[in-house]
């Protein structure tokens, strides 16, 4: 978030930095979880808050992982979701493996006003994991060109075309009103 804000001059606090607890996800949409981190961390924190909820939809599973992306296989690490997934895929042709990465941004001031700005990014599903950049579901994740995986992107690359940089520059506006600039 603080290198896609950095041209902005904005100072972005963490719940540790302020001693805030983490919000436990109980929303059954990115925005709604999205809205829930950043309305309590205004209330307890009396400042200005940005929160994301993002994950990856895949179509040919009826959007799962979706909401659930980070915990959707259970108590395991990224690797073996990844491969859960590809399991879960196993036999669907290339052209039924398509998938968005999903960003929400949520913007709340301590007097309740908020707001949302939403990103996609749409791909398809690898057969085989592939690149060392990124995390989660990255190296599974193939750009609409074909060519590369999201892990195979340069950060600065990803950063330019990525579903929260989109997220981002909607909530530009949004971020700008809500602080009264």
């Amino acid at each position: 978030m603080q290198a896609l804000l950095a041209p902005y001059a904005v100072t972005l606090r963490s719940l540790a930095d302020l001693n805030l607890p983490e919000v436990e996800e109980t929303g059954s949409t990115f925005a709604a979880n999205a809205l829930l981190k950043a309305q309590a961390a205004a209330t307890a924190s009396g400042l200005l808050a940005l929160a994301d909820d993002s994950g990856l939809e895949v179509a040919a599973l009826g959007g799962e992982p979706g909401v659930h992306s980070a915990r959707w296989a259970g108590a395991v690490d990224a690797p073996a979701r990844n491969t859960m997934l590809l399991q879960r895929l196993e036999g669907v042709p290339d052209a039924a493996r398509g998938a968005r990465f999903v960003s929400v941004i949520a913007l709340a001031r301590p007097d309740g006003a908020a707001a949302l700005a939403r990103g996609e990014l749409a791909g398809r599903i690898a057969r085989a994991p592939r690149g060392s950049h990124g995390f989660g579901y990255d190296p599974i994740f193939v750009l609409l060109d074909g060519a590369r995986t999201y892990a195979e992107l340069p950060p600065d690359e990803k950063n330019q075309i990525s579903h929260r940089a989109q997220a981002f520059q909607a909530a530009l506006p949004l971020l700008r009103y809500l602080a009264g600039v």
